[in-house]
């Protein structure tokens, strides 16, 4: 492996048309990932990128008029045998886009697998010299070391970061999703049946993370949803996946009836179409947040342990709600190893409420022009 170090940049060989991109982290960090597509595709405007994500989460790229292909590393069922034969279909499938350069923007093992793998002569990765398998480097022909100072992107740092060091950059770090009008259709379909009236402007709420310990009280979302009904008459659309249904539904069912479950109504491609028509959405840190953000939705994340200042959509439309203890953000998965966060515990509706109506003004007053 060669070393790309901080103080140099490595450039790209004229030759490379055919490039991929690997990023098998979570929903958020694909959203996050869409600046560095784009600055791809700017950086090599005759060229073709395709990306490879987990196994579900493909629906997000397919219409983003960036990406070539959309790859899913995908686990497969059955008996050993099956196993096997389905992912070396996979990566004979892989080997025939003949890619010129594969760049793995995480550290774990599969992706760097999946690099070397894809056969691409130029296979770029961060070189990370601790804490990692020794083998993972000879998998790459260059490391990207970036040494201790963070470039002012936030999260999209993450990916860029890497791609920097190959002359890919790009100055528009707010990530976008594209929304195909097939699926435009199928939400208007969902409304339907879900008897909400599809001309009327709704509001989301995702009151679930994957980690218990960033979720605020169902009862304080449960205060917040019916003052929201009653203070703006506007229904409310509670949205997470199929595991989380059954949670949604308990909110539901003490709501007034203008309180719609979604959850598990929508693939992830659905999702953020839903999301994209949404005229707020409200939420914990988790994908969702980040979902609508990169539709052009605004939004209000109540953050606890985790950090905003990295993972919170940038621009002057989206808000954040954090409380005033000193320890926040500690970064921890709960107080003291309990898997509960007192900064969340602590945090009022009365906190929430004015940061949601300061949002609903804004936007009531971009849909309602306030004439003198």
């Amino acid at each position: 492996m060669r070393i790309i170090d901080p103080s140099s940049k490595f450039k790209l060989p004229d030759s490379v048309r055919k490039v991929l991109l690997i990023q098998l982290g979570d929903i958020g960090d694909v959203v996050w990932t869409t600046p560095s597509i784009r600055a791809a595709q700017n950086a090599l405007p005759d060229g073709k990128i395709s990306v490879m994500v987990r196994e579900g989460f493909g629906g997000l790229l397919e219409a983003d008029p960036s990406v070539d292909r959309v790859f899913e590393a995908k686990h497969y069922s059955g008996n050993l045998f099956q196993q096997a034969a389905g992912q070396l279909s996979f990566l004979r499938e892989l080997r025939a886009e003949r890619f010129d350069l594969a760049v793995d923007l995480r550290l774990g093992d599969r992706g760097a697998f999946m690099a070397f793998a894809a056969g691409a002569p130029l296979r770029v990765t961060l070189y990370y010299p601790e804490n990692l398998p020794f083998w993972r480097n000879y998998l790459f022909t260059h490391g990207a070391a970036v040494g201790p100072t963070v470039h002012p992107h936030g999260a999209a740092e993450q990916s860029l970061r890497i791609l920097r060091k190959i002359g890919i950059d790009t100055d528009d770090i707010t990530p976008g999703l594209w929304v195909a009008d097939s699926v435009k259709g199928r939400i208007r379909e969902i409304l339907v049946r879900e008897k909400v009236d599809s001309l009327k402007r709704w509001i989301t709420v995702n009151p679930f993370s994957r980690w218990p310990h960033k979720e605020w009280n169902t009862r304080k979302w449960i205060e917040v949803i019916n003052w929201l009904e009653r203070e703006y008459a506007i229904p409310v659309l509670i949205v997470g996946s199929r595991e989380e249904q059954a949670k949604a539904e308990d909110i539901r069912k003490h709501c007034d009836s203008g309180t719609f479950n979604f959850a598990g109504l929508t693939t992830l491609a659905e999702l953020a179409g839903l999301l994209s028509q949404s005229m707020l959405h409200i939420g914990v840190d988790s994908a969702a947040p980040h979902i609508a953000a990169s539709t052009g939705t605004p939004t209000i994340t109540i953050y606890g342990p985790s950090s905003w200042k990295e993972w919170a959509p940038v621009g002057k439309s989206h808000r954040v709600v954090v409380s005033n203890m000193d320890c926040v953000p500690c970064h921890l998965k709960g107080c003291d190893g309990s898997g509960r966060s007192r900064c969340l515990e602590a945090l009022t509706v009365d906190q929430v409420k004015p940061v949601i109506r300061e949002a609903m003004e804004e936007r009531l007053s971009k849909i309602h022009p306030i004439v003198d």
